[in-house]
């Protein structure tokens, strides 16, 4: 029976490690990367989460930063808006947002952000601190993002298509 235990607790870890896709940084430097390695993301995108729509549109590279939108439509009204920049600095990326309700009231503070340091560059993929983005084809991509509630932190996949009307 302990055998048996063991057993089963070493296959729900080998599951639960493959069905990570994000990273951390920990203590490592961001990696050297471009907007041209990620321009790829370039569009707007439509999926479906928390129940809902969900979209993000980002433009292509321009200066030193890519700019993205996220939206959250449920029943028919929108939940709540990221605000994204991808941004290079000091040879790097870095991945910042700022939420906003439904009607443009922010939840973090006035100078607040959440940011995500760049944790690795891949052709079809790009990983920050917690939050990872893949190409699964030119009109594909999944999302990966740790969210903490009270304590308990989960990864969230948004599996996003390229929108076109």
């Amino acid at each position: 029976m302990k055998k048996l235990s063991l057993s089963l607790v070493f296959v729900f870890i080998c599951l639960s490690s493959f069905s990570q896709n994000t990273l951390k940084l920990g203590n490592n430097k961001s990696p050297k990367a471009t907007l041209a390695d990620i321009a790829w993301l370039s569009g707007h995108w439509r999926g479906e989460a928390f129940g809902g729509i969900t979209e993000e549109i980002w433009s292509p590279p321009l200066g030193d930063s890519m700019m993205g939108s996220f939206k959250l439509v449920s029943e028919g009204k929108t939940s709540f808006y990221e605000i994204c920049q991808l941004v290079e600095e000091n040879g790097s990326l870095s991945f910042r947002l700022k939420h906003f309700n439904s009607d443009l009231t922010g939840w973090e503070e006035k100078n607040e952000r959440e940011e995500f340091p760049l944790v690795k560059v891949e052709k079809n993929a790009v990983y920050f601190d917690g939050f990872t983005i893949k190409r699964i084809s030119a009109n594909e991509i999944h999302m990966y993002v740790v969210i903490s509630d009270e304590g308990e932190a989960e990864e969230v996949e948004f599996k996003y298509f390229r929108f076109s009307k």
